[in-house]
């Protein structure tokens, strides 16, 4: 069986470090900047992790996102792992901004449907403001 995790678009990778992969959603998506750490071996949960991965998650999580915080001036990040599909570890890093409508606010945000989705080119564009802010 195909493992999609392990076939991440490389276009879409933004960052790889301590075990992790930053990348972008890769499915569309009404809101823009949002961003996935998925470990790069298969973990399913945060309890497969090693101790390692895990002292590593907190801080490379809080580093990416204050950059979309500062980036793309959202007022908050939500952060979600929830393991029911891939064999990856994956924490999704979903900014929220003031005008981010209710029902695409917190888990919603997930059921949003293909016709909500954003422009490509602005999504693309939220993930090169949180690359350079990242450095």
């Amino acid at each position: 069986m195909k493992c999609p995790a392990c076939e991440l678009d490389p276009s879409k990778l933004v960052l790889r470090r301590d075990g992790f992969l930053l990348h972008a959603i890769a499915q569309p998506t009404p809101v823009k900047g949002w961003l996935v750490l998925t470990s790069e071996r298969h973990a399913r949960a945060w309890y497969d992790l090693t101790p390692e991965e895990s002292a590593a998650l907190g801080p490379f999580a809080r580093e990416v996102m204050r950059a979309q915080l500062s980036a793309l001036h959202a007022e908050h990040v939500y952060a979600f792992a929830i393991g029911d599909v891939l064999q990856h570890f994956h924490l999704h890093l979903v900014p929220r901004f003031a005008e981010t409508p209710a029902h695409h606010r917190g888990r919603a945000a997930f059921d949003a449907p293909a016709s909500e989705a954003a422009p490509q080119a602005e999504v693309d564009a939220a993930v090169r403001s949180v690359m350079a802010a990242l450095g």
